[in-house]
């Protein structure tokens, strides 16, 4: 929740005037409960929507970050509240675990956005873009040309590239749904 790549992200959301939560899952931070291996944080996230749906009476525009990414998006695709989907860092492979993406071809006529670093160790960018391919269109990605999973600069490019980022978000939010 306090990383700088989700704290740029709600940036990008909350400079449209937008409602924004984040959110720790379970067993992180302060938050209750013990992780659950993606599993529980499905129902986190779901929690989440129903949350914002209750307060704000808008449609939802779902962004996450690496397994918040994979959790949210196993969450919202299909959902008819979620208008959008963002993931950031969509892992592959991370701390020995693969992660799948079976659910993609399910998140049907929601605009997508995917934006990764060119040098993401959890999402080798030829892997990613084989799995990319089953989302269903409308999709964009967005690879950050020396960045790392945290949009970090890379030895040859050590400048941060969260701006980079940020900018992605703010286009594709101004392109798709005309903020």
């Amino acid at each position: 929740m306090h990383n700088k790549v989700v704290y740029h992200a709600a940036k990008a959301f909350s400079s449209f005037g937008l409602p924004v939560l984040r959110f720790n899952f379970r067993g992180t931070g302060l938050s209750e409960g013990v992780h659950d291996e993606g599993r529980g944080e499905v129902d986190d996230v779901r929690a989440a929507l129903d949350w914002m749906v209750d307060r704000y009476r808008l449609p939802i525009l779902f962004a996450g970050f690496s397994f918040g990414s994979n959790v949210g998006f196993r969450a919202c695709c299909g959902d008819v509240r979620v208008r959008g989907l963002v993931g950031l860092g969509l892992p592959v492979r991370a701390e020995g675990r693969d992660y799948s993406y079976g659910f993609l071809p399910a998140c049907g006529a929601a605009p997508k956005l995917f934006i990764s670093g060119d040098h993401d160790e959890f999402s080798p960018k030829g892997v990613l873009e084989s799995v990319l391919v089953s989302a269903p269109e409308p999709k964009r990605v967005i690879w950050v040309e020396g960045a790392d999973h945290f949009f970090a600069g890379i030895a040859q490019s050590p400048a941060s590239k969260l701006g980079t980022m940020n900018a992605g978000i703010r286009l594709w939010l101004a392109e798709e749904f005309g903020l």
